[in-house]
């Protein structure tokens, strides 16, 4: 080998706990922004399918008469 191969090989031997310990760190956030985006794309997804069903939900109203009410309170004045 050529001292300049040498070199090279001591120079990449040097840094190369760091170099994988820096890609250790990027595997792990590139995983944890995944799980965020996954989990924010479920999450998504159901709000969506959630408020199309309570869409299409029929509504039931009740109707109240307070006739009975308003004479009571005319009586009071």
């Amino acid at each position: 080998m050529s001292q300049q191969k040498v070199d090279q090989y001591k120079k990449e031997k040097y840094g190369r706990k760091k170099q994988i310990e820096r890609e250790k760190r990027e595997r792990l956030l590139y995983s944890i922004a995944g799980c965020i985006i996954a989990v924010g794309l479920v999450v998504w997804i159901g709000f969506s399918v959630y408020s199309r069903v309570e869409a299409n939900r029929p509504v039931s109203y009740t109707e109240v008469n307070i006739d009975a009410v308003s004479d009571y309170l005319s009586t009071l004045n």
